[in-house]
């Protein structure tokens, strides 16, 4: 190889070096920016305090539309039980108004057999026509659960009697019912009329 040979080749070595060392920095120049990008970016993240409180709001809204959810289920629940309610006092009681306008007729056929005493034929035989026809009465007001009270020889109780008078009684225990005026009926367990009595009370 000749000495220009030489120098040429030299040259380009060193021309090649400068341009490595150029491609070099601009390497470190991007890496550079690239990194002030990093950092940039993650200094417009959220920090981990306003993370947690964010999670904490996240879950009181969660909490507060579960116990809205649970809230409306029970109110759904009881107006069902409600209904259901008023549905079976409305079956029940359907007939409270009607049985009460045929106490008067019980009460009237029950006098019937106390004035039909003897024992002629006549007498016997209307006596047994009333007795049937009470018996028919007070058999088809039971089937729709219309029940007669007579609480003769039963202590006094104001939320189905109703004392008429008191009188002293040594045979019986205070507070009890001696004789009944006017029988009293029930509805399916709810108080149609109550019994008009007369209790007893110490001598």
């Amino acid at each position: 190889m000749s000495e220009e040979e030489m120098k040429q080749a030299e040259e380009q070595a060193s021309q090649e070096s400068v341009e490595q060392d150029h491609e070099l920095v601009a390497e470190q120049q991007e890496e550079a920016v690239d990194a002030g990008h990093e950092v940039e970016e993650s200094s417009d993240q959220p920090s981990v305090a306003e993370l947690m409180k964010k999670l904490e709001e996240a879950n009181q809204v969660i909490a507060d539309q579960k116990d809205a959810v649970l809230r409306a289920a029970a109110e759904e629940q009881n107006v069902r039980r409600r209904a259901e309610r008023d549905v079976e006092n409305a079956h029940k009681f359907a007939l409270e108004k009607f049985s009460n306008d045929l106490l008067p007729v019980v009460d009237t056929l029950e006098r019937a057999l106390d004035a039909a005493q003897g024992d002629e034929e006549a007498i016997k035989a209307t006596r047994e026509g009333v007795e049937l026809t009470l018996k028919m009465l007070m058999d088809a007001l039971k089937k729709h659960g219309v029940e007669q009270l007579d609480p003769v020889g039963e202590p006094f109780n104001p939320q189905e009697h109703e004392a008429m008078s008191m009188q002293p009684n040594p045979d019986m225990d205070p507070n009890t019912v001696m004789a009944v005026l006017q029988k009293g009926f029930s509805l399916n367990g709810r108080l149609v009329r109550p019994a008009m009595v007369i209790v007893s009370k110490a001598p």
